[in-house]
This record gives structure tokens, sequence and C-alpha cells, in this order.
């Protein structure tokens, strides 16, 4: 794996074209949203107001209810630094609400899931990997790096 440059966040018509999703969830809309994007709704850790952002669901573990989400833009992407602040929030996947807490993966299970993602998504994967920054070799033991340099989210279920 080798880094090439590392995307800044979207702004302008890309940063609408990426939010587009959150319109459909606040239509009540949510079961037309492909099933591998979840809406996160979470606090701003400095203003204290509700904040959304729509990001794709890297694994879903059926046996625990959990999502593993990635933040692709790093670790000072906003809606990831809004979760470790305020850990406990709500999030929409398809239809279905459900209270999770976020807990912040290591970087090894980070590793883990990207090759797990792109073992079943390898199309995905490759576009995915290169539109963060990254040149892959296709191999699986080449995604677990940049999944080690990303942060990773397991967002689980409240009882």
């Amino acid at each position: 794996m080798e880094t090439v440059r590392r995307p800044a966040p979207p702004t302008g018509l890309r940063r609408a074209l990426f939010r587009a999703p959150i319109r459909l969830y606040r239509m009540g809309l949510g079961a037309l949203v492909p099933g591998r994007l979840l809406l996160l709704n979470h606090i701003g850790r400095v203003s204290g107001q509700a904040r959304q952002v729509v990001v794709e669901v890297v694994e879903h573990e059926r046996s625990t209810g959990a999502y593993i989400v990635c933040s692709g833009f790093g670790p000072r992407a906003q809606w990831y630094r809004n979760l470790r602040a305020h850990p406990d929030v709500t999030i929409q996947v398809g239809a279905r609400r459900l209270a999770v807490h976020a807990e912040p993966l290591d970087a090894e299970e980070g590793g883990a899931f990207m090759a797990g993602y792109a073992a079943r998504h390898p199309r995905a994967a490759r576009k995915l990997a290169k539109f963060m920054g990254f040149r892959v070799d296709g191999s699986l033991a080449d995604y677990r790096a940049p999944g080690r340099e990303l942060p990773f989210v397991r967002l689980r279920p409240r009882s």
C-alpha cells in the first residue's frame, strides 16, 4: 500500500451530492437508501447541536446487531470527532431506527474489517481506496494497511 494523497472533506457541489441521501431520510424515504448506507444522528462536540451524516456500512455484525463504519476522511472528520465526544447516538438504516453506542476500534481490527470489505466488495474497495488516497495492489494483505490508518467505529445497539 502506498499513500498517494489524502483527500480533503468535500465542499460545494461535491458536499451537496454526499449529503443527498440525508434528504431522503428526512422525507421519510429511508427505505429507498441502499442498505450499505446509514444515517448517523450525532451531537456537535462544540455546538451541542444535532448533526447528521450518511456513512457507508463496512460490515453488519448480525450476531450483535452492531454496524461497523469507517471515517474515510480520517480522524479529523467532524462526525468522527463528535462521536468521540458524545458516543451515545442514533442511527437509521433504511426505515429502521436504532439507539447505539459508538466504540472506536483499534488499528488491527480496522485492518481486518477493511480486508473483509475488500473480499466482499472488490470493485467498491478498489474505488474507495483510490478515493481515500491509497494505492493498493489488490491483495487482502495490502487492504489491511489503509484499514490500520483510518478510524473504524463499531455502532453497538444500546439496550
